[in-house]
């Protein structure tokens, strides 16, 4: 897929990671959907950002991904304004830290529903748009840790296992017209609340003895983007952490 003057939708765009990947579609010539909960000043920046530098069109748009009805009313907003979806990045979600022993319903609830149930609800919807038009690509952010096991981030590390399947799963449903595939990245950014002790040290458990950064994404976002011969994989972007 070129990108020249497609549309792509970034799930939790305006910030960190996704901040990052919708700059780089857009240096590519894409234009951006960035979705967006609460952080609504920093979407709208960002979308005036990338008209001004890179002459894309940009549309922030507020959606609550793990809600139905407004990831409904979303990508009927993408279809007004583009009539079309040629790509979608499913990149929101939560990641904090919860002692087993403090870990509730609502805690089960917060993670599977951001973390999962919204890239279903955002894969099925984008889907149902890409076959009408003949084809598209979904890309979805899981995580190294959908394949360890951090009792201190249980249900952030299920809540990406279940990305993985999903993403398998949706990859034999929709071929060959749309392409389902993963990104898992290691440490890129630290969590909120994450000391700077604790960052280093988890970053030196990598092969690389380092952390990485939301660019390193972005380029396996490129890369999974330009290859038409892959679907239900998962690329790892992690410095060799998963190994260790």
């Amino acid at each position: 897929m070129e990108l020249e003057d497609r549309v792509a939708l970034v799930t939790g765009g305006a910030v960190r990671v996704g901040r990052t990947l919708g700059l780089t579609l857009a240096a590519h010539g894409a234009h951006v959907v960035i979705n967006y909960h609460q952080s609504e000043e920093e979407a709208h920046a960002l979308a005036e950002q990338i008209t001004t530098q890179y002459g894309r069109t940009a549309l922030a748009i507020r959606a609550d991904v793990s809600q139905a009805a407004q990831v409904t009313a979303m990508f009927q907003a993408i279809e007004d304004k583009f009539g079309r979806l040629d790509l979608l990045v499913n990149n929101a979600a939560i990641f904090y830290h919860r002692r087993f022993a403090d870990l509730g319903e609502e805690d089960f609830d917060v993670f599977i529903n951001t973390n999962l149930k919204g890239v279903y609800l955002c894969s099925l919807a984008a889907a149902r748009l890409m076959q009408r038009q003949g084809g598209g690509k979904i890309i979805n952010l899981s995580d190294v840790a959908a394949e360890k096991a951090w009792p201190g981030y249980l249900l952030y590390c299920v809540s990406k296992a279940g990305v993985v399947a999903l993403t398998r799963n949706l990859a034999a449903a929709l071929a060959p017209a749309i392409t389902v595939n993963a990104i898992a990245p290691g440490i890129v950014l630290p969590a909120e609340g994450l000391d700077q002790a604790s960052w280093q040290q988890a970053a030196h458990k990598s092969l690389l003895k380092r952390a990485g950064t939301p660019e390193d994404v972005a380029r396996a976002l490129l890369f999974v983007i330009a290859s038409d011969f892959m679907t239900g994989a998962v690329v790892t972007v992690d410095g060799g952490r998963a190994v260790v």
